[in-house]
């Protein structure tokens, strides 16, 4: 019985240290695993890092608006050409005196590049007895605040186009960016004025340094009057763009 008992001990502790000794064992592969692992490197960002150092350590992604702050801002035309298929926005705010606005963004006489040109009449016989007109180009179509749409142009530096008047000596009481109000409003707005044309192509900026453009529905506007135009008059736009 003693002997029985004696045979099972030592089987117990022959099995207990072989297990013993299978655990010291993976536990050196695992180690070794590690170590190899640890010594590859991977390139993120221009930098090397190892299997341990990116464990160890938080990479920070660039989250969608900052990759597009980072990019140079490409220009963002708003008229170029008749039908040109990068024009943005549209020319549907009509405001004040809109029965003396005569509108043709395909006139042909003399633009100041491409094919096409704005021509605008205006008539300054107070049809409507405000005294004034003027035009907003928004996005999208009729939009006074009330629609969610408009364009990002972060990163824009000014609002630049050409104009001349048919005779010289037109007064422009206003032109203007942004604006536009309601539910979903400008995010800022710019503009400049008043502003006597001559009867040559000029191109006129409006600076948009350090200014909020990241929700813009009122891409361009104008606004006439008949205290500067009691006889009315004629002028063309070209070439309006965002740079």
């Amino acid at each position: 019985m003693k002997n029985r008992l004696l045979v099972c001990l030592m089987l117990f502790f022959f099995v207990a240290a072989a297990f013993g000794c299978a655990r010291r064992e993976a536990g050196k592969e695992a180690k070794k695993e590690v170590t190899k692992q640890e010594v590859i490197t991977l390139n993120v960002e221009g930098k090397e890092l190892t299997i341990s150092d990116i464990t160890s350590k938080q990479i920070k992604a660039t989250s969608p608006a900052e990759q597009t702050e980072a990019k140079e801002f490409k220009e963002f035309v708003v008229y170029r050409d008749k039908r040109y298929v990068k024009n943005h926005y549209i020319s549907s705010g009509w405001m004040g005196d809109v029965g003396d606005i005569k509108f043709n963004d395909n006139c042909k006489d003399n633009p100041q590049s491409g094919y096409t040109c704005i021509e605008v009449g205006y008539t300054g016989n107070c049809s409507q007895n405000a005294g004034w007109a003027g035009v907003y180009w928004q996005n999208p179509a009729n939009n006074w605040g009330m629609i969610k749409g408009g364009y990002d142009l972060t990163g824009a530096k000014k609002l630049t186009f050409w104009a001349r008047g048919k005779e010289g000596g037109e007064v422009i009481s206003e032109f203007k960016m942004g604006g536009i109000t309601g539910e979903y409003s400008d995010s800022d707005s710019a503009s400049i004025g008043p502003v006597e044309l001559t009867n040559s192509w000029k191109q006129y900026t409006i600076d948009l340094e350090g200014m909020d453009l990241s929700y813009i529905s009122g891409g361009f506007c104008w606004v006439i009057s008949k205290i500067y135009n009691d006889q009315g008059c004629t002028f063309y736009l070209d070439e309006i763009k965002y740079e």
